[in-house]
């Protein structure tokens, strides 16, 4: 029976630089001796890999990978280890000499400040290196988002409540490192135009005085009307005269 052997520690996920040396373990009991034997998985190809049949897996990181290890006795006994993902980072983080390193979580890739229209997906990514692999908790306004535990942020369908500013903790048993904060806006990609013109001299010349001058022309129940078009028209040279920044809509 499978019962018959125990794994009593199980290897675990790392995320570390290219080139980073380093040793997964895995150790069973059993009522005989036991054999070991590793196996990898690189995208959908699961390989044996030769000679590799000691408790420990001498690695050189290369690329990203999944690994097990098979634990047999003389009895035809057998149990698989628990999956592990070694995420190999292409780049080094600066100031992250990895003879120095020690395994605590350092961040490799930020979130992105994003506009979003409503309704629209919103997505935030952040990536660490850690040894043991880091786990990732999102915050909002630096209040945590209960469901978001991964690397990457999703929300399908946004609101404008959704709107703030986000970062991410990626910790390990070693410590914790937050990412940059970022703004996430959620709203109106392309306000009309007049709102647009409008909304430029509210924001940048705030301190100045504006005026905004409306002529209606057309009315439903009435013949249309020009003086309004001539009347913006004087108006708007006028109140410029006096210091003013004029927005002028008409209907």
């Amino acid at each position: 029976f499978s019962t018959a052997i125990t794994i009593t520690e199980q290897p675990v996920s790392v995320s570390v630089p290219v080139g980073y040396s380093f040793t997964l373990r895995c150790r069973a009991q059993g009522r005989s001796s036991l054999q070991y034997q590793w196996f990898c998985q690189y995208q959908s190809d699961c390989c044996l890999i030769p000679g590799a049949t000691n408790q420990d897996l001498p690695i050189t990181a290369e690329q990203t990978q999944l690994y097990t290890c098979r634990v047999n006795d003389l009895h035809r006994n057998a149990v698989f280890s628990d999956w592990v993902k070694v995420e190999v980072h292409q780049c080094v983080a600066r100031g992250l000499p990895p003879r120095l390193w020690q395994g605590e979580p350092v961040i490799v890739l930020n979130p992105q400040e994003q506009r979003v229209e409503v309704g629209q997906p919103l997505q935030l990514q952040c990536a660490a290196m850690g040894v043991p692999a880091p786990s990732y908790q999102w915050y909002r306004n630096g209040n945590l988002l209960e469901q978001q535990k991964r690397k990457k942020l999703r929300i399908t369908h946004t609101r404008v409540s959704d709107s703030g500013t986000y970062l991410c903790c990626a910790s390990n048993s070693h410590g914790e490192h937050w990412s940059n904060a970022v703004d996430v806006h959620i709203g109106e990609l392309l306000p009309p135009a007049e709102h647009l013109q409008l909304f430029r001299l509210v924001f940048v010349s705030a301190t100045g005085k504006i005026a905004l001058l409306v002529g209606n022309n057309r009315y439903q129940h009435h013949p249309n009307l020009m003086a309004p078009v001539r009347d913006v028209f004087e108006l708007r040279h006028l109140l410029e005269h006096l210091g003013f920044q004029v927005v002028s809509l008409l209907d």
